[in-house]
């Protein structure tokens, strides 16, 4: 019976070490409704949380996230992801099948994480979230491997800048320009546009 069970503890251990992770941080909108997600935006619509989800699981990924509480602390929630992320290395999840994906606030929250992990085999994906005052932002570090999809329409843009700053330390870093003219919207939808390219990168496609 030890045997057997001892057995399937390194099975799972196994498969839990085989899996590609994401944690999927979304946007600030969801925060604002509370439990209503379906409350759509004025000028956005409906945020596609649970489509985004999965998209991603139907891509072959193991995703990781919830609904943040009205008013969630960016830095401090950060902290929380960090703790799940260091979890998932002590079970023998190589750094390298872990990524983190954030849209607008979450993907602020992403770089607080990259800041605090320091590990530069951990992937990350910013998706409409760079902006020129986070350029002074102490909480924010990049290192690993960084993916950044931006909209030409919307306020938020490039993350060239952010990359450049001292202390970083980017393996690999790809950006993709999307022209879809739905401003901020774009990444309320569950749109292959960047949601491939961000499942991609999760799977070590880093072309």
């Amino acid at each position: 019976m030890k045997k057997l069970l001892l057995i399937c503890l390194v099975c799972l251990t196994t498969h839990a070490q085989a899996q590609q992770y994401v944690f999927f941080l979304h946007n600030m909108w969801l925060e604002l409704v509370d439990t209503n997600i379906n409350t759509p935006h004025p000028e956005y619509g409906r945020a596609q949380y649970y489509e985004v989800i999965d998209k991603f699981k139907k891509a072959g990924l193991t995703v990781i996230s919830e609904l943040r509480p009205r008013g969630t602390n960016g830095n401090v929630y950060a902290i929380k992801v960090a703790h799940q992320i260091d979890s998932l290395l002590k079970k023998g999840v190589p750094a390298s099948h872990i990524t983190v994906v954030g849209t607008s606030k979450g993907g602020y929250i992403t770089m607080c994480v990259s800041g605090i992990m320091k590990n530069t085999a951990i992937n990350y994906v910013l998706v409409g979230c760079c902006e020129d005052d986070e350029l002074t932002d102490d909480a924010i570090h990049l290192l690993g491997n960084i993916l950044s999809i931006y909209e030409t329409s919307d306020k938020y843009n490039s993350c060239q800048q952010i990359k450049a700053k001292p202390g970083n330390d980017v393996k690999r870093f790809k950006e993709i320009v999307l022209h879809t003219n739905l401003k901020h919207g774009f990444l309320y939808r569950a749109m292959d546009e960047w949601i491939k390219p961000a499942s991609r990168w999760a799977k070590g496609d880093y072309k």
